[in-house]
């Protein structure tokens, strides 16, 4: 049976972004390291994270791929059977993956991204940009092969982060279920049980460097560092719990005031993962309403009061949002929760695409006769 080689991408990290990469060498090679002095190589950035810092939904991926292939700033990449991408799943029968060139890379970041983003990748790209300026366009695909380098630490110019790149061929396992390799960029990235020292090394200088501020850090901080360091250690311990990091992500968030809501990376990055959460949580919601149906089939128009409807059929956490979000925190008096409940109501039916309530249908037909 032949062996199977598993490679990490690379990664540049900068502010909410996170951008794997390859090097294309030619036309069946590539590399995950770049080496001048082995000859000219093409850097190609991967699709799926360039386009997870947008609002474009998943499944309209490949049709805005194949738009930037035919301008030449696109391309697919067709793997040899033999590799495999950590925190990557991809189909074996397929192993194809969509990168982009360092100019489609600034195509889709000025014409998707917040502004922040942008100059994150205008600082930190434009020499990969002049020295690959005058490079041709790509073709609509490649078959890739050869990788022609192996394991090794480097660091990408003006970021601060490490960047792993590791190969390391293990013979394919029995029952191997093609499944697992479904191409989603949001799977779990492989646990590495060979770190470089580097990182250690770098952690322990981050340790020393804040053991020896301690005196300086006011009793407010310590109590937000103590908390942080106890979270940390139930983490490397294995044993970190959702309260846990419910209570580090509240403590962080009032540790510092917002720059404000039309410029706040943050509250940028807080409404992707949430957007994505409720997404996720939308079959079992499905699953939920339709149960509820069946069971009020003969009571259709008279359905039980809207608070209750909320409360049986969607989770708690999007009902809290949009609560606070519409002002109507604990504070508020009871009658005024109530009346807003109806609201609160067709929100969710329609942000959760199931509709329950008579004013939803008539609302949703108007909306798509006027489509």
């Amino acid at each position: 049976m032949s062996d199977v080689t598993h490679l990490t991408l690379p990664t540049w990290v900068g502010g909410s972004l996170s951008i794997r990469f390859i090097y294309l060498v030619n036309n069946t090679s590539f590399r995950l390291t770049e080496c001048p002095n082995k000859g000219p190589a093409i850097p190609l950035y991967l699709g799926a994270d360039l386009f997870s810092n947008t609002d474009i939904r998943t499944e309209n991926h490949p049709r805005h791929h194949a738009k930037f292939a035919k301008k030449g700033l696109a391309t697919k990449l067709q793997f040899s059977s033999v590799f495999r991408f950590h925190g990557l799943k991809v189909t074996t029968s397929n192993n194809s993956l969509w990168f982009y060139s360092v100019q489609g890379l600034f195509r889709i970041a000025f014409e998707l991204y917040r502004k922040q983003d942008q100059l994150a990748l205008l600082e930190n790209f434009q020499d990969v940009w002049k020295s690959h300026i005058n490079d041709n366009l790509l073709q609509m695909g490649y078959s890739l092969s050869q990788q022609l380098d192996f394991a090794v630490f480097t660091k990408e110019p003006k970021s601060d982060h490490f960047m792993p790149l590791q190969a390391a061929a293990t013979p394919s396992e029995p029952g191997h279920n093609s499944k697992d390799h479904d191409y989603c960029f949001h799977s779990q990235p492989c646990t590495e049980t060979d770190p470089s020292p580097d990182i250690f090394h770098t952690a322990r200088q981050q340790i020393q460097k804040l053991s020896d501020k301690l005196l300086q850090i006011q009793p407010e901080q310590l109590k937000t560092v103590q908390m942080l360091l106890d979270v940390t250690d139930c983490y490397v311990q294995g044993d970190l719990t959702e309260n846990k990091v419910t209570e580090a992500v509240t403590v962080l968030l009032q540790a510092k005031q917002l720059d404000g809501v039309y410029s706040s990376s943050l509250l940028g990055c807080i409404g992707r993962w949430l957007g994505q959460q409720f997404y996720e949580a939308n079959s079992s919601i499905s699953q939920r309403v339709e149960g509820f149906k069946m069971q009020h089939i003969d009571r259709i128009s008279d359905l039980p009061p809207a608070e209750e409807l909320t409360q049986e059929l969607f989770p708690e956490a999007m009902r809290s949002l949009l609560l606070h979000w519409m002002g109507l925190s604990e504070d508020i008096s009871a009658e005024k929760r109530h009346s807003e409940y109806p609201i609160l109501l067709l929100i969710l039916e329609f942000a959760n695409h199931n509709l329950i309530t008579g004013v939803a249908h008539v609302l949703y037909s108007s909306l798509i006769c006027k489509c």
